[in-house]
């Protein structure tokens, strides 16, 4: 059993999805993060108070940034009740606060998150009780505090959770579609597929706008939270509104502005409307041209290298003839899209992908929800393949 106070640099976590744990410590490790560590959905590393700000406002593919403080083995609930207990709560938060509790469990000793939740806030509310005479109240939807607690096997782990709302909700997202992708995957695939800006992107499939919006901020080096009303971290004790607000300028200061086009597609008109309704959200007209296009009719609109990348229907929530649609993608991306490197991502990785007509270069394994998908890339040469490369 340890604890481990908030030092000058201390330790977080950043979670996220299956698949980005390497794109998300590449970014930590351009932010500046120290002793960087992959794990399974996550990636362990050392800042101070100011990083963790920076972390929450720049890191494209986290989640959450977690700030681990107690630690403790644990095989029963009375374990994880007299364990928590140990806990000085009084340096994160008193009694006259509200605080809610995220359980994860990965244990054959305990099975219900919703349980450990509970049992935990029993735990916390019972220790002021004893302490002040007075109990803490819950908040679920917009908390004081918000603590995870995280059971892998016969190990219990309580962090503070710097971040509050997930990371993934910007704000910027007002209008969506049937399938929605969501934005930390998104980004994540836009900066596994290579894209930095310096090419032509592409969406011919945009949908809400949703990965074009995700490009924009990459390309012109925008911090991704930038705009987000507020954080977990603004509620404690301890937030240096000072610090924040210089770390805050500071990012804006390192925006770029790259010349290159993005461009969206969709055949639907209510989505193009609602692609364009966010980019307007996000700020970002000037950079993301969106029209009305059916792609199977497209030509590619600029000249030079450039980057397709879409999450095309898979057949799950919308209704699609999969040999037909996906033998149509192969097809438009060879007789119309020269010189491109063409992304998407598919939950249909048997019909689908041997319907493209194509050779893939790269498969990598992602999820999107809980469906095990496949991100793909197809290089499409402008004459064959042999004159290109010379």
């Amino acid at each position: 059993m340890y604890f481990c106070p908030m030092e000058e640099n201390f330790d977080m976590l950043a979670k996220t999805l299956y698949g980005f744990e390497s794109v998300l410590a590449r970014e930590l490790r351009n932010l500046g993060a120290q002793q960087i560590k992959e794990g399974v959905r996550n990636v362990k590393f050392k800042g101070d108070k100011g990083f963790m700000y920076k972390a929450n406002l720049s890191l494209r593919t986290a989640i959450k940034i977690l700030v681990p403080f107690y630690t403790f083995k644990l095989y029963n609930e009375e374990d994880l009740y007299k364990n928590l207990q140990k806990i000085r709560w009084e340096k994160y938060f008193d009694e006259n606060k509200t605080f809610a509790i995220n359980a994860v469990i990965h244990s054959d000793n305990f099975t219900n998150s919703h349980y450990v939740a509970l049992k935990s806030k029993d735990a916390i509310v019972d220790y002021f009780r004893e302490q002040t005479g007075k109990r803490p109240s819950i908040d679920i939807k917009h908390p004081d505090v918000l603590l995870n607690i995280h059971i892998q096997k016969d190990v219990c782990t309580v962090s503070l959770d710097s971040s509050g709302e997930s990371l993934h909700k910007r704000g910027y997202k007002t209008d969506t579609n049937i399938a929605p992708i969501n934005e930390v995957l998104a980004a994540g695939l836009i900066l596994l597929s290579g894209y930095d800006g310096s090419q032509h992107f592409i969406d011919p499939m945009c949908g809400s706008g949703t990965i074009l919006i995700e490009a924009a901020m990459i390309a012109n080096n925008i911090p991704v939270n930038i705009n987000r009303i507020e954080f977990g971290f603004e509620k404690w004790d301890d937030f240096d509104e000072e610090l924040f607000n210089v770390i805050h300028d500071s990012l804006l200061k390192k925006v770029t502005n790259s010349s290159n086009k993005i461009i969206g597609f969709d055949k639907a008109p209510s989505a193009v409307r609602k692609a364009q309704d966010n980019v307007r959200n996000a700020s970002l007209e000037e950079f993301i041209h969106i029209e009305k296009q059916d792609f199977f009719n497209s030509e590619k609109p600029v000249e030079g290298k450039t980057i397709i990348l879409f999450n095309p229907p898979y057949g799950e929530r919308i209704s699609i003839d999969v040999p037909i649609f996906y033998r149509e993608i192969g097809n438009t991306l060879k007789q119309q899209y020269p010189d491109t490197n063409a992304w998407f991502i598919t939950s249909d990785f048997t019909t689908g992908l041997k319907s493209v007509g194509l050779r893939t270069s790269r498969k990598i394994k992602v999820f999107n929800g809980n469906l095990e998908c496949r991100f793909v890339k197809y290089e499409m040469y402008k004459g064959s393949k042999k004159a290109s490369k010379n």
